[in-house]
């Protein structure tokens, strides 16, 4: 290949490269983006505000719609957690899928036990996908073997679980943590410690969320 050839074929590739990472969306780009409708904590000064905050090294707050404080606490090009409130914490991280990538939404409310819900929406915010995403788990899905053979002591004496989530880039599992025992306490919680698993973790394969088994 002489060197004319070479010069052309290295731009193409060049050109290729740069238009993938362009493709790929963000973590500051999602939150920069993320409709009212989705968080009505911020509008779009506030979102860029608490951006410029962070990568400049500041502690700064900035207020939020109701009157509290919030900023983020930490970024990547994959993820970043925002404290909402005293009280609640929110994770947009982005799901490869092949394309723009996916945006995950999972918002967390300590009331006071830890409790989260995960939205998943296009790279544009304009659909929400979770239900195609993600199968959340019923009750069922948290029993040990031994809690199968106890399903009706479990069912009665645990109304609803308490479970939080976060998701990992590097490895693309979601885990989710059964925080129900800090609820019912120990003395309720102790005799069903055997019956309920303490963690159940998914990976995402590019379209889904799959149980790891």
């Amino acid at each position: 290949m002489n060197l004319r050839l070479k010069t052309i074929a290295l731009c193409a590739l060049i050109i290729a490269t740069c238009g993938e990472c362009m493709a790929q969306l963000t973590a500051t780009q999602a939150f920069s983006t993320v409709p009212r409708k989705v968080l009505p904590l911020f509008d779009d000064n506030a979102r860029l505000d608490m951006i410029d905050y962070f990568n400049s090294n500041m502690s700064n707050t900035t207020e939020n719609t109701y009157g509290g404080r919030s900023r983020i606490t930490s970024l990547s090009p994959e993820q970043m957690t925002v404290k909402l409130t005293d009280a609640s914490d929110c994770q947009i991280a982005i799901l490869p899928d092949g394309k723009n990538g996916l945006i995950a939404m999972i918002t967390t409310i300590a009331s006071p036990t830890p409790d989260s819900r995960m939205s998943v929406y296009s790279s544009d915010w304009s659909r929400e996908l979770t239900s195609s995403v993600f199968t959340k788990p019923v009750l069922s899905d948290w029993l040990t073997p031994e809690g199968k053979k106890n399903s009706a002591t479990v069912e009665t004496s645990v109304p609803f679980l308490l479970i939080s989530y976060h998701y990992d880039p590097s490895t693309k599992i979601l885990t989710l943590t059964n925080n129900t025992s800090e609820f019912l306490g120990k003395d309720v919680y102790e005799p069903l410690s055997g019956f309920l698993l303490d963690k159940i973790d998914y990976q995402f394969n590019g379209k889904r969320f799959n149980r790891v088994k």
